[in-house]
């Protein structure tokens, strides 16, 4: 009789930058002979509507609100609601495979929702939370769990961490109580999963991944960048192919970069999420329009740039759209700097395509990635802020962009870069730390 081969369940939380590194999690274990299934909300699924011939298989969930929300909820009543129907609609897809020649064996679960894991159990699954954040700001918040919410600083084992570079849940004091108690949550059972996978790779942070190996297994399997952008060993694996944003400037924005010189354009983009207020908008306009610049402005932004400024930028040298393919943008010999707030996800691309980064943080674990860019890994600079308002101001930014493309540590930042770029594929390789903490991870799956 045939060994039937593991089936892993993967489920999300349902945003664009939980959605995409877990979805390329499971193209890697694919590539290692594993069948994968990833869950979406079926509202996320409607908005999408994915390729159904994908590699990575399709089931929907319920997170209570099918058809989105008319109403405003607060975040904990979104996540009640989620761990509810989410629950009772992953325990249907799994009932569901029993019977199937490919039964679920295992599944990986966004560290936000810790409850998936008593699904898990419940099957007899292996199971291991997926943590969407680096082991830096993950260790942070563990501390703050263990000690109900606080912190004390200096930070134990990362003395060099001052109060406005820890995730603005905790250096501003009683300002995100919701949000605090979400990341917090990630750490009510994490020790009790088989393994705790980190979207991370190991040689970024091996200081920060031995903390959190003190009180769990730890297996960093990333970056979770497509394939064919790196170590080129999926051959398939070629974008992210699952996007809630559509990219309409896509072949124009590329074709334009081509006809730039090499390393001469800032890439302006603050993710998907990040709001900038209209006086931050005007002091970052103010700044860029003196360099070659590629600027991501979302549609819900752009009334909040200067007036006439769109109808003033020099369109040979700059470019202003509202979306991009940013990993076709990073890889650009055109770039020469990544003007980033600093989500992890944009910070592992740069790291990974070895681009050069301005750091402007906005919140949550984007102060403490800006940190990291600027004073450990060393690729970049971050931008100083007001203290009194708050705001990053014209001549900061522009300074910054000079310091990183042109200034006296320029060379020393771009080979930087250059290393973590050359680590990152390493890790990715055959027999490098991340290939094999996943061939762990499918071992354990196979085994169970």
């Amino acid at each position: 009789m045939e060994k039937k081969r593991g089936h892993v369940l993967a489920v999300p939380y349902p945003t664009q930058g939980h959605i995409t590194p877990i979805r390329q999690f499971c193209k890697r274990l694919i590539s290692k002979g594993l069948k994968t299934t990833l869950t979406l909300t079926t509202f996320v699924f409607n908005s999408i509507k994915p390729d159904p011939s994908g590699p990575v298989s399709i089931a929907t969930i319920s997170d209570g609100y099918d058809q989105g929300c008319e109403s405003p909820y607060t975040i904990h009543e979104y996540l009640q609601n989620f761990k509810t129907f989410g629950s009772r609609t992953i325990a249907d897809i799994i009932r569901k495979h029993q019977t199937s020649d490919s039964p679920i064996t295992c599944m990986v679960y966004d560290a936000f929702i810790p409850w998936a894991l008593d699904v898990a159990r419940e099957f007899g699954l292996a199971a291991a939370p997926f943590f969407t954040q680096s082991c830096a700001v993950n260790y942070v918040y563990y501390l703050s769990y263990i000690n109900h919410g606080s912190l004390k600083l200096p930070v134990e084992d990362l003395p060099f961490l001052e109060l406005q570079d820890l995730p603005s849940f905790l250096s501003v004091s009683g300002s995100y109580p919701a949000f605090l108690e979400m990341v917090l949550q990630q750490f009510t059972n994490f020790e009790k999963a088989d393994f705790v996978l980190i979207n991370t790779f190991q040689e970024l942070e091996l200081h920060e991944k031995e903390l959190l190996a003190k009180v769990c297994h730890v297996l960093t399997v990333g970056p979770t960048v497509p394939s064919m952008y790196i170590d080129q060993r999926i051959k398939s694996d070629k974008d992210y192919d699952l996007n809630i944003f559509e990219s309409k400037d896509s072949a124009f924005c590329i074709s334009w970069l081509n006809t730039r010189p090499q390393g001469s354009v800032v890439y302006v983009a603050f993710g998907s999420i990040a709001k900038l207020n209209n006086v931050q908008m005007e002091e970052l306009a103010s700044a860029v329009r003196n360099f070659s610049f590629m600027w991501v402005v979302r549609d819900s932004e752009e009334e909040k740039l200067p007036s006439g400024f769109l109808e003033t930028v020099d369109k040979d040298k700059s470019l202003v759209l509202k979306w991009s393919p940013q990993l076709e943008v990073l890889s650009n010999k055109a770039i020469g700097c990544f003007l980033t707030h600093c989500g992890w996800n944009s910070t592992m691309e740069a790291l990974a395509f070895g681009v050069p980064m301005v750091a402007m943080p906005q919140w949550t674990d984007q102060p403490m990635n800006a940190k990291y860019i600027q004073d450990a890994w060393k690729v970049g600079v971050s931008v100083k802020t007001d203290k009194e308002s708050g705001i990053a101001k014209r001549e900061e930014i522009e300074f910054s962009i000079k310091e990183v493309m042109e200034g006296e540590k320029s060379e020393e930042m771009k080979e930087n870069a250059k290393k973590w770029r050359d680590l990152a594929i390493k890790s990715l390789s055959e027999g490098g730390s991340t290939d094999i903490n996943i061939d762990a991870f499918v071992s354990k799956v196979l085994n169970k």
